[in-house]
């Protein structure tokens, strides 16, 4: 079970909901009246009210009602209050275990409860989670403030910060003592009175905004569905493809037609295939438009209030904008390092992207005279196409001769599996006797090299409508000494599912993408720790990437990849020659990447480092900022749109604000490790042991940065980035801050 504070901010991570609030004070009450009218009935149907019976605390997905989540969260509540009360007011003086471990131990509940139903509707929601997590997202707010600006909690806290080095105490439980200290001062205990009222308005007003954003997004993705009226416009799209897009259709009751359905990202897997510009184009400016039409789920207001309250909470804590009060507690320490290192990549990105687009029109222009027709002018929609077509040009294949050899039991499998058992000695077993929440969903048990059960993990891989869009982990239950539990993990993919009785081939990105989630699924399940606040994936945002970039490098190793790259039909391994083309091809197209990349973090850092609250967009100018900032960046280039616009770009309304530069900080700590990793033999058990005994095993139970040297030996440097995605460091300087 994770902390107060942990809880909180796993909450915002999973379900993209910014910190907590109401009236704190308030809240406990209301709590406790509803915890009061629990009746013995309900008190033992209810599943969150007890430990799970299963195997490692697996949660009863098939007992879990939406009916339960309410009277969970409530009674939650109310029991942790009670709890903090106690430990608040003990006449005893503070000491580790009964201020700091008591914390630890709280709130069992409410944890269980938040964390399945965060999870759910991320993966599988419906109107009432929906409606749930609107109403709820102010009331959890408000209880994490009745803890976490409790002053006379927070006096405890502070006299055992104080002599936390005479206490006798373990470097595990000395850290545990300095980052209850650090959460407590980032929440707001050192404010008068006055200022707590106020963070506890604007907490409780940003939870109420992030809920509604999310069901926004969820809800434009829905309504921005492209409707096509024939095959033939469907022209260039795989058979299964425009069979799925017809039951798509179906689905929503348009019978003999066809159904486009939208991912959470600008670019649209579609856009790589379609032969029809039109259409291509249609697709391209209906995705890019979602969260700014001016209709119900307009997303400017919101983004605008957001950034202004982020602004003056941040004043509040003292510091210049709230991109300074995020990184403070992350490795990148200030915005000048997170300008510095983004300023350094995204001239050369540019670059290499115009370098591209060149190829591009050059591919364009011959095509069209070949037609005898005018050629016209590379345009977003079309780079997704005509880079294909490149690709095929210049390295003699395309996408469609991969997929047969990639299919989705068979990569997980004899792919992401298989590479755990050679660098960890793991063993997976796939369990058909646990509940979950949907049929097409699977558990697995994993076992140590000793043989004894290390975890248990899901595996959820395809796109659904009630799904967020991306690729993501969470935990279910976290690894503790405390508790004495084992992680139940899961991963989350967004894999377009074919028609029943035909197999899921899937793309390389998506291959990749599954051995990266994995990545994050073995940093929870190697967890060795003793309190539940340092467990998993309880790192700083900006290093919580790393380990699962790392895990890609095993996609392409020639041993992992020749046991899973198979014919789905023959079990013919993928040819040699074919597979040396992929790998020749691998930086090809890392302009665009890297571009759209940068144009979402740098417009991040844009919107959280605005210090005067005065010069917040308001809603009607949010688009027009959203441009103003690229081109002031000198990473504004109309081809390759950021990856997120600002009204669908979920992750900086939730866990990610100021922070969505983490993915490419921790590729600087990725390309390090894979460089050593290669240096010092590869894909080995003793390489395995020692990534996870020195890093992947500690969580957040050491300072990040540290855990990096103690593996590597060395501090990051940025070359070996560079490199890899093909790109020279630019001799322009590095940026300063921005206001």
């Amino acid at each position: 079970m994770k902390h107060p504070l942990a809880l909180a901010l796993a909450v915002a991570l999973i379900a993209t909901v910014p910190g907590l609030a109401h009236n704190a004070q308030a809240q406990a009450p209301q709590a406790a009246k509803t915890d009061k009218a629990v009746t013995n009935a309900q008190s033992t149907s209810n599943p969150f009210f007890q430990q799970s019976p299963l195997p490692l605390q697996f949660p009863q997905f098939d007992k879990i009602k939406d009916s339960d989540f309410a009277p969970a969260f409530d009674r939650g509540m109310a029991d942790q209050i009670k709890e903090i009360d106690a430990i608040a007011n003990n006449p005893e003086a503070p000491t580790f275990d009964n201020t700091i471990v008591a914390m630890e131990r709280s709130g069992q509940i409410l944890s269980r409860s938040v964390s399945t139903f965060f999870n759910l509707t991320g993966t599988d929601t419906n109107p009432t989670r929906e409606n749930l997590q609107q109403e709820y997202a102010p009331k959890l707010s408000a209880h994490r403030d009745a803890i976490s600006l409790n002053p006379k909690l927070f006096a405890r806290i502070k006299a055992l910060y104080e002599k936390r080095d005479t206490l006798g105490l373990d470097a595990e439980g000395v850290r545990l003592i300095e980052r209850y200290h650090a959460d407590f001062v980032r929440a707001g205990a050192n404010l008068t009175e006055a200022q707590k009222t106020r963070v506890k308005a604007i907490n409780s007003e940003l939870a109420e905004l992030g809920a509604k954003f999310s069901k926004n997004v969820l809800a434009e993705v829905k309504d921005s569905a492209i409707v096509v009226d024939t095959k033939e416009e469907l022209a260039g799209l795989s058979d299964e493809r425009i069979a799925a897009a017809a039951e798509a259709a179906k689905a929503r009751k348009l019978e003999g037609k066809y159904l486009l359905t939208l991912l959470n990202t600008t670019g649209q897997p579609p856009e790589t295939d379609l032969t029809n510009r039109a259409l291509r184009e249609k697709l391209h400016k209906t995705s890019v438009a979602r969260g700014s039409r001016g209709n119900a789920y307009d997303n400017t207001a919101i983004v605008s209030k957001v950034v202004a309250l982020r602004a003056e909470r941040a004043k509040m804590m003292g510091f210049a904008n709230y991109a300074a009060f995020v990184l403070d507690d992350e490795t990148a320490k200030t915005p000048e390092a997170v300008n510095n290192m983004l300023g350094q990549l995204a001239p050369a990105a540019v670059a290499n992207a115009k370098r591209e687009a060149a190829d591009l029109q050059a591919m364009i222009d011959k095509e069209q005279a070949a037609k005898g027709e005018k050629s016209f002018q590379l345009e977003p929609w079309d780079w997704a196409f005509y880079a294909e077509k490149v690709r095929k040009e210049k390295f003699a294949f395309d996408e469609a001769q991969l997929k047969p050899y990639f299919e989705m039991k068979n990569v997980l499998e004899n792919g992401v599996f298989y590479a755990a058992g050679q660098l960890y000695g793991l063993k997976f077993k796939q369990r058909t006797d646990l509940p979950l929440y949907r049929d097409d969903v699977t558990a697995y048990d994993v076992f140590d090299a000793n043989g004894k059960q290390l975890a248990i993990f899901i595996a959820d891989m395809y796109a659904r409508d009630s799904k967020r869009g991306g690729a993501w982990m969470n935990s279910y239950v976290d690894q503790s000494e405390l508790f004495g539990t084992l992680p139940v993990v899961a991963n989350h993919l967004n894999i377009p599912k074919p028609p029943a009785g035909k197999p899921t081939l899937m793309t390389w990105d998506e291959v990749t993408t599954m051995f990266h989630e994995f990545g994050h699924a073995l940093h929870g399940m190697f967890s060795n720790v003793k309190y539940p606040y340092f467990s998993g994936t309880s790192v700083p945002r900006d290093f919580v990437e790393f380990p699962s970039q790392v895990n890609e490098m095993w996609a392409d190793w020639p041993s992992v990849l020749a046991n899973y790259a198979k014919h789905y039909q023959t079990g013919e391994a993928m040819p040699k020659e074919l597979l040396d083309k992929v790998l020749a091809a691998s930086k090809f197209n890392q302009g665009f990447t890297t571009t759209e990349y940068l144009g979402a973090a740098m417009l991040d850092q844009n919107y959280h480092q605005i210090g005067d609250i005065s010069k917040v967009p308001a809603p009607k100018d949010v688009m027009a900022f959203e441009t103003a900032s690229l081109k002031k960046d000198g990473i504004f280039y109309p081809p390759v749109p950021p990856r997120y616009r600002t009204p669908y770009f979920s992750h900086i309304m939730g866990g990610y604000a100021a922070g969505y530069y983490a993915y490419i900080w921790s590729e600087v700590l990725d390309a390090n490790t894979v460089e050593w990793i290669k240096q010092h033999g590869g894909l080995t058990r003793e390489n395995g042991d020692r990534f996870r005994s020195t890093l992947l095993s500690r969580g957040g139970s050491k300072d990040a940065l540290q855990l990096f040297r103690d593996f590597s030996g060395h501090d990051p440097k940025i070359q070996p980035l560079l490199e890899r995605r093909g790109l020279t460091a630019p001799a322009a300087p590095a940026k300063g801050s921005k206001e």
